[in-house]
């Protein structure tokens, strides 16, 4: 319980709602900030060339010295993949698991993070004690080991924020929920839960692992050949059905991906992950020593994510593995939203490639989110006196609000909120109040945040109609063009079966500058804008396209 009385509470989401990924929700509890997750999202189809999404930063930044800690609640990356640069602004001590800090710690190195950072390891029983307020956790079922729900206990209830969960009725030892303790926690008197909404739109309870485990052991009974297992690196769970699988069959297991390996060495290591037979894993390299019908492989690519190794090995440039006939490919990860097209894709390949093609249509594949019925059982463990549906898009989150409904919550205890809106608990009651700043920083290269809006409104018109660049060199003294004007096209037209339309444009460009530096006096910024305009209403007068056009003007 806290130690003394609160007077101001606030949530404020900064990630993770609207969205899939890029978790980040902040709990400030009177000169207290508490952080909840850190994580990033892949980008979408219209953010050209960036490769990962992660929260806006900027009022945390401010906020710096009243923030407590940054509390993780499972290892995956839309939970801990921010966490190398929000870490390099923020300086605060990381709280989580066993295997969450050692994959935290894995992900700082990876990104090349040399900053000292109080990384500190809790169990479900640990207590954290506060000001103002004291962190308590609770074990959940989910795709990865090690996962906790986080209770901050405030004089006026527990604001309870659930992390990715299921009900399993069937999960053992690693990945059993916490039942009792979720039921207590709620007789206890729960202020407000926070609760994953990513399955609400999707009827009854998520599939227990127990029936992936048995359609796997039979897929890799009946496989004639070769199985590839594409799963995301850090599903655990499905690493773990993949090698019970092929030891009852009497198969030998390759890892491919070096998000797949170092999380496979990570999870063994720390023993997340359980080997009877140590024979049974096998470099890659020492597949051809072993009849096809001997042999599975565990695959993932960049990201930790598994469709664009598949495409590779369809397509036979893979460095280490190819498709071919007779292989049984086993897809058991779900495509992120916008990815359903690149999913059906790939599949087509792997079938052109001879491959049999198991995908997340079938049994092969479950969710590690809690569909309706599971979301309504914790609403009715936690008994919440104020509900916010996070993590997912709107639609996910109405559902969610819509459910808590159906077991008698009303319209005004239920919070959607958008990213970096405040909901406020103050005198007794909850409401929606200011905004903070909040939105993407987009990453490209090892560039962070240096792309934005407008770089990428420049990507989308270069994807579109390409760029049509102007070279002139002037000799200024003599009021002459030197040389030029010199037209280069990329993704324009093709400019030797287009002579004709850059000889014209040409030409207008050649009297635009004439009659510019005839004049007593011009300046470079006018003429180069009198280039665009005229060669804009051109281009597209003639071809319908208006590519990007640069002119570029020299002196002699």
């Amino acid at each position: 319980m806290a130690k003394i009385q609160n007077e101001i509470i606030k949530i404020i989401p900064l990630g993770g709602v609207g969205e899939i990924g890029k978790n980040m929700y902040v709990i400030e509890v009177d000169s207290e900030i508490f952080i909840i997750d850190a994580g990033l999202m892949f980008p979408e189809n219209e953010m050209l060339g960036i490769d990962i999404v992660i929260p806006d930063t900027t009022w945390l930044e401010e906020q710096k010295d009243r923030i407590k800690g940054i509390f993780l609640t499972h290892g995956h990356e839309d939970a801990i993949g921010a966490l190398p640069y929000i870490l390099q602004k923020i300086k605060a001590p990381v709280y989580g698991s066993r295997l969450t800090i050692a994959l935290a710690r894995e992900r700082m190195k990876e990104n090349g993070t040399k900053i000292d950072v109080q990384f500190n390891t809790i169990k479900s029983n640990s207590k954290l004690r506060f000001e103002g307020v004291t962190i308590s956790f609770f074990h959940t079922t989910h795709s990865i080991p090690d996962s906790l729900g986080v209770c901050i206990h405030t004089s006026e209830g527990r604001i309870v924020h659930t992390g990715d969960f299921k009900f399993d009725q069937a999960s053992t030892g690693l990945y059993q929920s916490e039942l009792g303790k979720m039921a207590n926690i709620g007789d206890a008197g729960v202020l407000c839960l926070l609760s994953d909404s990513t399955e609400a739109e999707h009827p009854g309870f998520s599939t227990s692992e127990s029936v992936v485990a048995r359609e796997m052991s039979n897929a890799f009974y009946a496989a004639p050949g070769r199985i590839i297992v594409a799963c995301f690196a850090s599903n655990f769970i499905r690493m773990q059905q993949t090698l019970d699988a092929a030891a009852e069959n009497g198969r030998k297991v390759a890892v491919v991906g070096k998000s797949m390996e170092r999380g496979f060495e990570i999870a063994i290591k720390l023993g997340y992950i359980t080997i009877e037979d140590k024979e049974l894993i096998i470099p890659i390299k020492q597949i051809t020593k072993y009849d096809d019908q001997q042999i599975v492989i565990i695959s993932t690519g960049t990201m930790g994510e598994p469709l664009e190794a598949l495409k590779k090995m369809a397509r036979k440039n893979h460095k280490e593995v190819s498709i071919k006939e007779g292989d049984t490919v086993l897809i058991t990860s779900t495509p992120s939203v916008g990815l359903e097209t690149a999913m059906a894709k790939t599949v087509d390949l792997l079938y052109r490639a001879g491959a049999i093609v198991n995908s997340m249509k079938s049994k092969v594949h479950v969710s590690g989110h809690g569909s309706q019925e599971d979301l309504k059982l914790m609403l009715n463990l936690m008994k919440p006196k104020y509900f916010i549906p996070i993590q997912g898009e709107y639609r996910m989150l109405f559902s969610h609000s819509k459910l808590a409904q159906e077991i008698g919550m009303t319209k005004d205890q239920i919070f959607i909120p958008g990213k970096g809106e405040v909901i406020e608990y103050k005198n007794g009651k909850m409401s929606a109040g200011n905004r903070v700043s909040a939105g993407n920083v987009l990453i490209d290269g090892i560039g962070v945040g240096d792309v934005g809006n407008i770089v990428l409104r420049d990507r989308k018109l270069l994807s579109q109609d390409g760029i049509f660049t102007v070279v002139v060199t002037l000799d200024k003294k003599n009021r002459k063009i030197a040389s030029g004007p010199e037209i280069i096209s990329r993704g324009f037209v093709y400019v030797r079966e287009s002579e004709r339309l850059i000889d014209e444009s040409a030409n207008i460009v050649q009297k635009i500058v004439e009659d510019a530096v005839s004049a007593d006096a011009f300046d470079w910024s006018s003429i180069k804008q009198d280039i665009r305009d005229k060669l804009n209403q051109f281009l597209y007068e003639r071809t319908k396209r208006r590519p990007m056009i640069l002119p570029i003007i020299m002196e002699v």
